[in-house]
């Protein structure tokens, strides 16, 4: 399958499950609003999304998709099996060690990560309890994980790309039909993560048996493909741990920033992490085992070939998308987000936030392009570096920022950083011989930006026509955003088919099948 099709059939799920992700947090706004119950369970809710980040779409899928990949190129489908239920049985028995640690020295964690939120005992004992709540999510999801990758570098990636939607449906149902069945909508919301975690993974395993790989539970046993696969992962870990620290150091700081901080950073993210998630995370997923089967047959041209297109598809959407976040964030959030219990204020310290964020939405996507050529030559050690060293440069700006510019000093901080990563992994392949750009893509990325600043100007042009629709009431609200949606994305793709920045035939060529052309690069 062509990188170009297996990233569109990837995107399509996980658009439908963004779609489902803003019908929750608005939702979410609406009912939990940006107070200290919304803070507890986004801190209930954060805590197993790092530990799973950490360990399953961290360092666990670094670590065996390409060991996986390997192993089927070379030794066949019994040996991938066998590999694969030797790593499902270790890391469950990982996984519920660490769920019981996590369930027995919640209090002290909590404590750690948010100071006991000033002493306030009532919303410290409401995040210990969330938390026990949402943890066992981890344990199904990094589960998940594992069969994913199986999929993935099977080349099937809709029922991976669907498990999102499981999850937001489990959500909305929670917030619809049980937000008042408990002392807080947030008590329900937590048990529903964890609801969700398990038909995940059910989903997931039947996909494998479909496919003729049916897991069975053996006796743990480290075999020399898993310790081939642990000793890769160990670097990844602490690389993963690096990005996953610095997510919390922002959560530390924000707990210690006005009630409502760490609410202003969620939903601002969450709306950034819309292309991310969309384009970010599907090349992500989709380039590891191609670079894996590419390195593996030894055609470093068409792995070169791989990641120039998945930049040039990765920067399509999101240089626009950066733009039109840092133009009219407050459009955006006020329609999106704000009613009941989420007011005018907490729209405009959101959106705030909102435009320190896609500054560096670029680099979040181009990190997701590069990563995977370090992790499919089983090189896990240099990643780690940069990642410490954004991780220094991070916590340095944090400290600095936040102390003018209060929650939105931290998002500052994560774009800039994020930035300094992307320029040390692209350089490190570059320097290795490993990656060089195509002249084609470098001319590009010039008429993608060039096409967004169009657009930009248009939207920053009709904000004024329609600031009395955004102010009226929700259909006139919805009709505004709309104006202003449709009109920045048909600016852009007007400009990007003058410019010659994108053709339907070169699109069309990207969904086939095909080899990389002899190189044109560029270094």
């Amino acid at each position: 399958m062509s990188i170009g099709k297996a990233v569109a059939i990837f995107s399509s799920f996980t658009f439908l499950s963004r779609i489902l992700g803003f019908v929750r947090d608005i939702l979410s706004a609406s009912i939990l609003g940006a107070g200290f119950v919304a803070d507890c369970f986004f801190v209930a809710l954060k805590l197993p999304n790092f530990f799973r980040r950490l360990f399953a779409e961290g360092a666990f899928s670094a670590a065996f998709v390409p060991v996986f990949t390997a192993t089927l190129t070379k030794d066949g489908k019994e040996e991938a099996l066998s590999f694969a239920e030797s790593a499902f049985s270790c890391l469950l028995v990982v996984l519920l060690s660490l769920v019981a640690l996590m369930e027995v020295f919640a209090p002290g964690l909590i404590y750690i990560l948010t100071g006991g939120f000033g002493d306030d005992e009532v919303k410290f004992q409401l995040a210990v309890l969330l938390t026990r709540f949402t943890f066992p999510f981890l344990l199904c999801v990094s589960l998940v994980s594992l069969l994913g990758g199986i999929l993935n570098a099977l080349g099937k990636f809709s029922e991976t790309a669907a498990t999102p939607i499981i999850l937001n449906l489990c959500m909305i149902s929670a917030l619809i039909f049980f937000s008042n069945s408990m002392d807080t909508p947030a008590h329900s919301l937590a048990i529903a993560v964890t609801l969700a975690g398990i038909i995940q993974l059910i989903w997931l395993y039947f996909a494998c048996r479909r496919v003729g790989y049916r897991l069975r539970l053996v006796m743990p046993k480290v075999t020399p493909k898993v310790k081939q696969m642990l000793v890769i992962m160990m670097p990844v870990a602490l690389g993963a741990g690096v990005i996953q620290v610095n997510l919390m150091l922002d959560l530390i700081l924000a707990a210690r920033l006005p009630n409502g901080s760490i609410s202003f950073l969620f939903y601002a993210d969450r709306l950034n992490q819309l292309p991310v998630g969309v384009i970010g995370v599907a090349l992500g997923t989709v380039l590891l085992p191609m670079l894996a089967r590419n390195i593996a047959e030894g055609n470093a041209d068409e792995c070169n070939y791989n990641q120039n297109r998945a930049i040039e598809l990765g920067l399509f959407l999101t240089v626009p998308a950066a733009i039109a976040f840092m133009v009219v964030p407050y459009p955006l959030i006020h329609v999106l987000f704000e009613r009941n219990a989420f007011t005018n204020a907490d729209s405009w310290q959101t959106a705030y936030a909102l435009m320190a964020y896609a500054a560096g939405l670029p680099a979040y996507v181009l990190a997701k392009v590069f990563s995977p050529g370090y992790f499919a030559r089983q090189d896990t050690k240099t990643p780690v570096k940069y990642a410490m060293v954004a991780l220094v440069v991070n916590m340095t700006l944090n400290l600095i920022l936040m102390q003018y510019f209060a929650h939105v000093g931290l998002a500052m901080a994560t774009a800039i950083s994020a930035w300094l990563n992307v320029a040390l992994l692209a350089g490190g392949l570059i320097r290795r011989g490993h990656f060089s750009f195509d002249r084609s893509v470098l001319i590009r990325l010039s008429k993608y930006a060039l096409a967004s600043a169009v657009m930009g100007g248009v939207v920053w042009g009709l904000m004024a026509p329609v600031s009395d629709l955004i102010a009226g009431p929700l259909l006139m609200k919805v009709t505004g955003l709309l104006i202003l949606i449709s009109s920045g994305v048909g600016s852009y793709i007007v400009m990007t088919l003058v410019t010659g920045a994108f053709s339907l035939r070169e699109m069309k060529a990207l969904l086939r099948r095909k080899k990389a052309p002899a190189a044109d690069n560029a270094s």
